[in-house]
C-alpha cells in the first residue's frame, strides 16, 4: 500500500486517477457484471500481458467539461494505451459502457484516433474493443465527424498493420463501419450485437419483428452475413483466442511473421493420408482432418468457421513458419465454389499477401455452383475476386491437388499459370475441364445413343477419359504440376517448400492500385 503523500499536488493526482478507475460508478460496474460482461479495464487486463498496460489520456473529459468539474466524465468513455501480448507491442482501445453507454463523442473519438496513429507510426497491431451505444446525441455532428476520423485511419492502416476488432456488447449505427474496415471481427455469443439499424427501427420501417440476437447477434454475423470471423463462448474465451491469433501475424507489413518453436518433427509423415481420399469420386471426406494431420501439432486456427463452409480458411504453422491455409471442403456442397465461398477466400488471401504470410492451398474443387440464384447474384464477379486475389498475391503460394481440379475453378485455385510457386498433386488428383462422366456424355453423345449397350460403352469411355486426361500425370508431363507425391509425405514436402521460398521476391506493375471486381 502506498504511503499517503504530504504534497497536495500528488494527493490530487492520486484522487483523480482513482476517479478514472471507477468508470461510471460502482452501480454501473455491477450492472455490467450482471449481464455477464467485463468492464473496459478488466478486458484489457485479460487481453494483455500482466502489468504491461500503459494508459494515456486518462484525464480527457467530455466536451465542455474540465477535470475540476466533479460531474466531468474522466476518460470520456474509452480507455486507450498500449501493452504487450506474449511480449510483443500492441495498441488498444476499450470502450467503457459504464460511462454514458460507451457513446462516442468528440473527445472519445480523438482518443481512438491518437492510438490508431501511434500504432501506424510504430508498426504495431491495433485492437479495438467495442461496447458502445453509438454516437453521443448530445454532441450532434461532432460525434459523426469523430466516426469519420476513425474510419479514415482504419483505411489508411489497412494492409500496413493488423487491425482486430472485438465486439463485446452493442455496436450500432455508424459504429459498425470501423470494425467492418478492420481485418478480423471477434464476437461473443449471447452478448455481442452489430447492426446498422436496431430492432425498433426495423419494425417501424419494414414491419419485421426481430430480436437483437436474431438481427445482429454473434452467430448471425458469423454464419449468415459473414461480417464477423470468430464467435467465442465467453469474453474470456474471446480475448484468449485473439491472443492466439497474434501468434500467426507479423506486427506490420514490413516484417515477417514470428517463427514459433515446435517439437513436431518436420520430417513426420502420416500414413493415414494415403487412404483418406475415397475410391468413389463423389464421396466426401473432411479436409480438416487432412490439414490437422499435416500442420505443426495439429493446431489450426480457423477463420470464418461458421460461414461458407464449402471452403476452409485459417492459420497454422509448418516447421514453425506461419502459413495461411485455403482448402476446399468436400463435406459441404461437395466443395464447390459459390459466391460466399469465393469472397471469403479472396479476402483471406489478400490479408495473407498484405502481411507476408505464405499461402498453402489444398484443392479438391468440382467447379462453380450452378443455378439461377448464383448467376443472378454475381457468381462471375465473386469468382473473379478470388482469381484476382491469387493472381495479385506475391507471397509464396503452394498448391496441393488432392482430388478434383475441374474447369474454371481449377484456374481460380492458384495453379502455376497464375503465379503459383509450387504445385504438388496426389496420385488421386483429377485435372480436367469437367468430370469424366459429364465429359463423356458431351463428347460421345451420338456414339452412346447408337451403342448396342450404352451403359457398358459409357463406363469404358469414362475409364479411357480418365487415362487420357483426368489424372495428374498429363499435367505433370507438361510442367503444370511440379511433382506428384504420396499423400503421407505432404508435411515434409510443404515445410521444405516454405523454407525454400522464404526469400522469394516478386512484384506487380507500378500503379496506384488495381481495380478488384468488387
Amino acid at each position: 500500500m502506498q504511503d499517503q503523500p504530504t504534497d497536495p499536488r500528488i494527493q490530487r493526482l492520486r484522487q483523480l486517477r482513482a476517479r478514472t478507475q471507477l468508470g461510471g460508478g460502482a452501480d454501473k460496474i455491477a450492472a455490467q457484471h450482471a449481464k455477464g460482461r467485463l468492464t473496459a479495464r478488466e478486458r484489457i487486463d485479460v487481453l494483455l500481458d500482466k502489468g504491461s498496460f500503459r494508459e494515456i489520456d486518462a484525464f480527457v473529459t467530455n466536451r465542455g467539461a474540465s477535470v475540476n468539474d466533479k460531474q466531468a466524465l474522466l476518460t470520456d468513455g474509452v480507455i486507450t494505451g498500449w501493452g504487450t501480448i506474449d511480449g510483443r507491442l500492441v495498441y488498444v482501445f476499450s470502450q467503457d459502457f459504464t460511462v454514458m453507454g460507451g457513446s462516442l463523442g468528440h473527445a472519445h473519438a480523438a482518443k481512438i484516433v491518437k492510438i490508431q496513429e501511434m500504432a501506424l507510426k510504430n508498426g504495431a497491431p491495433v485492437i479495438g474493443i467495442n461496447d458502445s451505444g453509438g454516437a453521443r446525441i448530445q454532441e450532434g455532428m461532432l460525434s459523426l465527424v469523430g466516426y469519420s476520423d476513425i474510419f479514415l485511419r482504419n483505411t489508411m492502416s489497412s494492409g500496413v498493420i493488423p487491425q482486430i476488432s472485438i465486439v463485446m456488447g452493442p455496436c450500432a449505427g455508424g459504429a459498425v463501419y470501423s470494425p467492418a474496415l478492420t481485418d478480423f471481427i471477434f464476437m461473443v455469443k449471447g452478448t455481442s450485437y452489430m447492426f446498422v439499424t436496431g430492432p425498433d427501427v426495423v419494425k417501424a420501417v419494414t414491419h419485421e419483428d426481430v430480436t437483437f440476437e436474431e438481427l445482429g447477434g454473434a452467430l448471425v454475423h458469423n454464419s449468415v452475413s459473414g461480417v464477423a470471423h470468430v464467435a467465442a463462448e465467453s469474453e474470456a474465451d474471446c480475448l484468449y483466442l485473439l491472443r492466439l491469433l497474434l501468434n500467426y501475424l507479423p506486427s506490420n507489413n514490413m516484417e515477417e511473421p514470428p517463427l514459433v518453436k515446435t517439437r513436431d518433427d518436420p520430417l513426420r509423415t502420416d500414413i493415414l493420408l494415403d487412404s483418406i481420399i475415397p475410391d468413389n469420386p463423389n464421396k466426401p471426406y473432411d479436409v480438416k482432418l487432412v490439414i490437422r494431420s499435416i500442420v505443426d501439432d495439429g493446431r489450426f486456427f480457423e477463420i470464418h468457421e461458421h460461414y461458407a463452409g464449402n471452403i476452409i480458411v485459417g492459420f497454422a504453422h509448418l516447421g514453425g513458419h506461419s502459413v495461411g491455409i485455403v482448402a476446399n471442403q468436400p463435406q459441404v456442397l461437395a466443395g464447390v465454389l459459390d459466391i460466399n465461398a469465393s469472397e471469403k477466400a479472396a479476402r483471406f488471401v489478400r490479408f495473407c499477401d498484405s502481411f507476408n504470410i505464405p499461402i498453402v492451398t489444398f484443392e479438391d474443387v468440382p467447379g462453380f455452383m450452378p443455378g439461377v440464384g448464383q448467376e443472378h447474384g454475381g457468381i462471375i464477379r465473386a469468382g473473379a475476386k478470388l482469381l484476382y486475389a491469387y493472381c495479385e498475391a506475391t507471397v509464396p503460394k503452394i498448391n496441393v491437388i488432392m482430388r478434383k481440379a475441374y474447369g474454371g475453378a481449377f484456374c481460380v485455385m492458384s495453379p502455376r499459370s497464375t503465379r503459383g510457386d509450387l504445385v504438388f498433386a496426389w496420385p488421386t488428383g483429377e485435372l480436367a475441364v469437367m468430370g469424366s462422366d459429364g465429359a463423356v456424355k458431351i463428347i460421345y453423345r451420338r456414339e452412346l445413343a447408337a451403342a448396342a449397350d450404352p451403359e457398358a460403352r459409357r463406363l469404358e469411355l469414362i475409364n479411357q477419359y480418365k487415362e487420357d486426361f483426368a489424372n495428374p500425370y498429363v499435367a505433370a508431363s507438361n510442367g503444370h504440376i511440379d511433382d506428384i507425391i504420396e499423400p503421407h509425405e505432404t508435411r515434409p514436402r510443404l515445410i521444405n517448400a516454405v523454407e525454400m521460398l522464404r526469400n522469394k521476391r516478386d512484384s506487380n506493375p507500378p500503379r496506384k492500385h488495381g481495380n478488384i471486381p468488387l
